[in-house]
């Protein structure tokens, strides 16, 4: 889209400082694909050994670069990654195919690897071809400007595969065990078609740790399912979103392969702590958002029912513009949890905005003050919280509110 898009409101107040992974180095170019002037092109060369693991979008219609990541996965190892950003290389046919085959063969014969350890990403426009004469023409240069990842080339990765995000979003944590400590680092992005099941959205943790395949895989599934695949935007799944984690295997600790190995729990709660902040900034930097938003749902006949109904809320877009006018229209809550198809009972339910009760047992709560709930709502820090009154079921998300920055962000996404 033309122009620079201002900065969320809800935005970090700086990108984070991370820390060095072994065995990551790390590259970005300017090499034109969509934007001129700006790096689109980000390169990760991960040292001999590394393992990896992923989740990919739920679409039926994936990008290239999603099934190029799938059918290579099953090794469990990775060499490499390119992601690039003005693209997302997804309905372009068998184009699309020998765009992402083109760019794994090429930066395999730059680095002196196999294409199939070369993992790929792509963001932006769906339906526009990859240029395959400037990847043939930049990708070689890439790798000229690799250097071991700090705080600098973090950042700079960071910011070569936005689209219209409008900050760099990244974060890191440490799990100590074994004696040693594992260090964690991710950076990602995502501003608009969020909506995970499994958004544009794209992520990348890296690790120090040594983990087997699989056992990494099950860190990330359940990482992700409590972190990106509890965000929502626009209720929209993109083609094109990618989680992988590798871990380089660089810290001296004794090999993880499953639960019950020193430094399983360990690692798979710093995983969490990185994901889930990368989720958060991802609904920080919601298109047009002006508040960040949290639903909880308890009482639900179970968790899978609770996070349903919480997503009904979080996807409505007559409570997003509410929330935006900080009306505090409860009754779209009352809609939404209606609509989502799961066991709930009218006259069991409970609605609170921030502290403030607005409804029990099906009626307006006793001693409910509007202007107590609208002063809650003029905050950027909103929370709902529902009580549907079945069962035992609990979920958490988070979402923003809907604002008419969002249609002006969309409307001229492609100019």
């Amino acid at each position: 889209m033309s122009g620079e898009l201002a900065v969320s409101p809800l935005a970090p107040a700086d990108f984070p400082v991370l820390p060095a992974v072994d065995g990551v180095e790390l590259s970005t170019h300017a090499a034109g694909i969509r934007y001129r002037g700006r790096t689109d092109l980000m390169l990760a060369v991960l040292a001999e050994g590394t393992t990896v693991a992923g989740t990919f979008t739920s679409s039926l219609c994936p990008s290239a670069p999603v099934e190029w990541c799938r059918a290579i996965l099953s090794s469990g190892r990775a060499r490499a990654l390119v992601v690039n950003s003005g693209n997302a290389n997804a309905f372009t046919g068998r184009t699309g195919d020998e765009a992402a085959r083109l760019t794994a063969e090429t930066m395999a014969g730059a680095l002196g690897l196999d294409a199939t350890e070369i993992y790929l990403a792509s963001t932006g426009v769906i339906g526009e071809n990859l240029p395959q004469d400037v990847l043939a023409r930049e990708l070689p240069v890439v790798p000229s400007n690799l250097a071991p990842s700090d705080p600098a080339t973090w950042r700079a990765a960071a910011d070569a595969i936005r689209t219209t995000d409008t900050f760099a979003k990244g974060a890191a944590a440490t799990a100590a065990f074994d004696g040693v400590g594992a260090t964690v680092v991710g950076i990602a992005k995502g501003s608009g078609m969020i909506a995970p099941d499994m958004a544009t959205m794209l992520a990348f943790v890296f690790t120090d740790a040594a983990i087997t395949p699989e056992a990494l895989q099950q860190l990330t599934t359940a990482s992700v399912r409590r972190s990106f695949n509890r965000i929502t935007v626009d209720s929209d799944t993109s083609t094109s979103d990618t989680t992988l984690v590798f871990a380089t295997g660089a810290l001296d600790n004794d090999l993880i392969s499953g639960p019950g190995d020193p430094g399983f729990a360990e690692l798979g709660a710093a995983l969490d702590a990185v994901t889930l902040e990368l989720a958060h900034q991802i609904v920080r930097d919601g298109e047009g958002a002006t508040k960040f938003v949290t639903i909880e749902v308890t009482g639900a006949e179970h968790d899978e029912a609770a996070s349903t109904i919480a997503l009904a809320i979080a996807n409505s877009p007559l409570v997003k513009t509410a929330l935006a006018a900080s009306d505090a229209n409860w009754g779209r809550v009352v809609m939404a949890v209606g609509k989502a198809g799961q066991r709930a009972d009218r006259d069991r339910l409970s609605i609170w905005i921030g502290d403030e009760q607005c409804a029990a047992a099906g009626v307006v709560a006793d001693g409910y003050s509007e202007e107590r709930a609208t002063a809650h709502l003029l905050g950027d820090e909103v929370q709902l919280r529902v009580d549907v009154g079945i069962g035992d079921g609990t979920a958490t998300v988070w979402t923003c509110d809907l604002t008419h920055g969002y249609i002006n962000i969309n409307a001229g996404y492609r100019s």
